[in-house]
């Protein structure tokens, strides 16, 4: 069982900037890959960014260039740094832990940007 706790979210002005982060009770977190994923009202979840095991990461078209997913091993923590926020981004974001055999998530935490 991993537990996934979220924070860091907000609101916050058209052209700011948050970071979330992501802290994961696990012993094995240096061999789990993480993701952030994001849920609009009304859109289906989707991949924001996702950073594997070996530091890999991968981005949606929508957030390259302004948001960067990086994590620290030794505070079991994954972060998501967001600049140059849009009203668009506007979402729940959910952390994601996931290997071949488990897939877990954390609870939400709310991103609101105003134009």
């Amino acid at each position: 069982q991993v537990q996934l706790v979220e924070s860091g979210g907000g609101l916050v002005q058209a052209g700011g900037s948050l970071r979330l982060s992501c802290a994961a009770s696990t012993s094995i977190f240096r061999a789990i890959n993480m993701g952030w994923y994001r849920q609009a009202p009304g859109n289906q979840r989707e991949l924001v960014a996702s950073i594997t095991s070996g530091g890999s990461t991968n981005y949606s078209d929508s957030v390259k260039g302004r948001f960067t997913i990086f994590r620290d091993n030794a505070k079991k923590t994954v972060y998501l740094q967001m600049n140059s926020l849009k009203p668009e981004d506007t979402a729940v974001y959910y952390c994601n832990a996931y290997t071949y055999q488990m897939n877990y998530w954390g609870q939400g935490t709310q991103v609101t940007v105003s134009s």
